[in-house]
C-alpha cells in the first residue's frame, strides 16, 4: 500500500486524519527493509497530552529515533500520521506469532524474540498512560477499530491480522486497559 492509499483507506473508514509534517517520507528504511507487511500492531504510549504524544511518536527520543509508529490515535479519536515505511514500534518478536498472523489463525503464546517486527507490521500508538486506570474514551476505541479495519480492508485481511504489542514480544503489556480479543471482535464486525 502506498502512503497515499494508506491515507485514503483511513479516511474511507470515516476517520479524522491529521497529516504531520513530511510523514509520507519519514521512516527508518535506511535501517532495513519494510515489508512484506502482514499485520497491524496496537500499542499504548505511556504519555499524557495529545500534542506531546504526537511529537514524541514523530521524533522519538535519545535511545529510540522516530518515527515510533505510522499513526498516533489520540484520546479524541483523531489519527495523526507521523511516518510511513519502517518505524521503530514493534521491535523483535516471536516468529510463531508472525506465522499465525500471516495464516490468520489463533495466536500462540509469545516466548521468543527472533523476528524483526518493524519490518512486518503497521503500527498505531494510542495515547494512554498504560496504567490500567487511564480511561480509553469511546471515540478513541472506535478510532483504533476503524484504523485497523481500514488497513485490513485494503489488504483483504481479517481481524486476526491485528495484534497487540503484548502478543508479539514477551514482557510487553500494551495495550493495557482493553483486551485485544474484544478489539478483534469489533474489527471483525466492522469488516462484515
Amino acid at each position: 500500500m502506498s502512503a497515499g492509499s494508506f491515507l485514503k483507506a483511513l479516511k474511507a473508514e470515516g476517520l479524522i486524519v491529521v497529516e504531520v509534517g513530511d510523514w509520507r517520507d519519514h521512516n527508518r528504511n535506511h535501517k532495513g527493509a519494510w515489508g512484506p507487511v502482514h499485520g497491524v500492531m496496537i500499542h499504548h504510549t505511556v504519555t499524557r497530552g495529545s500534542a506531546r504524544t504526537v511529537d514524541i511518536c514523530r521524533k522519538g527520543h535519545e535511545s529510540l529515533p522516530g518515527p515510533l509508529c505510522h499513526g498516533v490515535i489520540t484520546k479524541d479519536g483523531r489519527v495523526h500520521l507521523v511516518g510511513y515505511g519502517r518505524a521503530n514500534h514493534a521491535g523483535p518478536g516471536d516468529d510463531d506469532v508472525l506465522r499465525a498472523v500471516i495464516a490468520e489463525k489463533g495466536l500462540p503464546r509469545d516466548n521468543e524474540v527472533n523476528t524483526d517486527g518493524n519490518r512486518h507490521f503497521y503500527g498505531f500508538e494510542c495515547e494512554n498512560l498504560g496504567d490500567g486506570d487511564d480511561p480509553w474514551p469511546a471515540a478513541q476505541l472506535e478510532a483504533i477499530e476503524r484504523a485497523a479495519a481500514a488497513v485490513c480492508r485494503h489488504h483483504g485481511w481479517n481481524e486476526r491480522s491485528v495484534i497487540g504489542h503484548l502478543e508479539w514480544q514477551p514482557g510487553k503489556v500494551d495495550p493495557r486497559g482493553f483486551t485485544m480479543a474484544s478489539m478483534r471482535e469489533r474489527i471483525r464486525d466492522r469488516l462484515k
